[in-house]
């Protein structure tokens, strides 16, 4: 979702066993560049439900979301503020199936072989890194900081 140059985005670190899934995208603002499953929040979506859609559209993995690094804000190359939500999921289904028109590679990889990656190789290196850091000094949140949207009701 974008309003004001403002982008809310959902993005997951999906994990197997001591691996974690990461994909190289092919999408106009980030042509062969590695990231986690992400994609943009829509208007009045649950951003618990946004994370979870986003896996299964890129991935065609379906995750249960135990946790997150926190929420990351930063001015992207494309020159938007983007508010960025990152949580930790664990496969519960589904198969590998990437979106091929944008995503085009996938590999497991040990947290610790991430920070081999160059910086020209990753989409938002800073930020990227920064999730990186946090995944390996283990520094995790409780899902529960994040409540369910609210449904308006007419009780």
């Amino acid at each position: 979702m974008s309003q004001n140059g403002i982008v809310l985005v959902a993005s997951v670190s999906i994990f197997s066993g001591d691996k974690v899934l990461i994909i190289r995208e092919n999408k106009p603002t980030a042509v062969d560049k590695w990231n986690f499953p992400s994609g943009h929040i829509e208007y009045g979506e649950d951003i618990l439900y946004s994370a979870r859609r986003e896996v299964k559209e890129e991935t065609g993995l379906d995750v249960n979301l135990i946790g997150t690094t926190g929420v990351y804000n930063f001015i992207s190359s494309t020159n938007n503020q983007v508010i960025l939500f990152h949580f930790i999921g664990e496969v519960t289904g589904g198969f590998l199936n990437l979106q091929e028109d944008e995503i085009t590679d996938s590999k497991w990889i040990k947290i610790n072989d991430l920070v081999t990656f160059e910086n020209e190789d990753l989409r938002e290196p800073k930020v990227v890194k920064q999730i990186i850091h946090n995944l390996l000094k283990e520094n995790f949140h409780s899902i529960s900081v994040f409540n369910e949207q609210l449904k308006n009701s007419s009780n």
